[in-house]
């Protein structure tokens, strides 16, 4: 089996002067979650090499047992720093993909034309696509081949806005993820803030928060073993 991760090339946040990129543990957990089992896991964003880390996800309370093994991996550091260019990888090599969040992805993938055809074409190939907390952004212009929004009549899950509020960007980011996926018709339901909570509807697997990437990575590796 083989995973393709998409992670944003995007680090500023806003206009505030300070940076953002991809949250730590909706990378390693996921990612340790498959590998672990033997899947094959390939990284790509829309710029290729070094994706940027949101800072904010590697201060201490932010740490858990994936993070802590990530930033003592050298093979997968290494790894990370070379990514593939979103522009060079295609759905026809891969068994499923999955989107770590962060803020980042609001910015770049979200509109990208490379992104939305990756996601496109998974979904006309009948393989999972996976999204955790701010990823889900990534489905805002996706369609159905009918011309009809990806998420419409969909049940899915994404970063609440109060969750928003609470980390104070709620005027910050272009759009609000909540918002977003119910403007487009998707059945978008939460549990608590910063619980674990994941959406499944047919091969399309929706996390809330940080806290439900690695509950998602495990609903898509068990997807992939049916």
């Amino acid at each position: 089996m083989k995973v393709l991760f998409v992670l944003t090339s995007h680090d500023k946040l806003g206009d505030t002067g300070k940076k953002t990129g991809f949250w730590v543990e909706e990378f390693a957990a996921p990612y340790y979650t498959l590998a672990d089992e033997g899947v094959e896991v390939d990284l790509a964003s829309p710029k290729g090499g070094q994706p940027p880390i949101d800072p904010k996800s590697t201060e201490p309370d932010a740490q858990t047992e994936a993070t802590r093994r990530f930033y003592e991996d050298d093979d997968l550091q290494h790894k990370l720093s070379r990514t593939k260019k979103l522009s060079e990888v295609r759905a026809e090599d891969y068994d499923a993909v999955f989107y770590p969040g962060g803020h980042g992805p609001l910015w770049d993938l979200a509109n990208d034309r490379d992104s939305i055809r990756l996601i496109e074409d998974f979904t006309k190939q009948q393989k999972p696509v996976a999204a955790v907390c701010h990823g889900p952004a990534v489905l805002a212009e996706a369609k159905t081949a009918n011309g009809e929004p990806l998420v419409k009549g969909k049940k899915v899950a994404g970063f609440t806005n109060t969750e928003e509020e609470a980390v104070q960007l709620t005027n910050i980011v272009p759009f609000l993820v909540e918002d977003r996926l119910k403007e487009l018709g998707g059945h978008y339901s939460k549990t608590d803030d910063w619980q674990p909570y994941v959406v499944t509807d047919g091969l399309l697997i929706t996390g809330q928060n940080p806290a439900s990437s690695e509950p998602a990575a495990e609903e898509l590796l068990r997807m992939l073993r049916k």
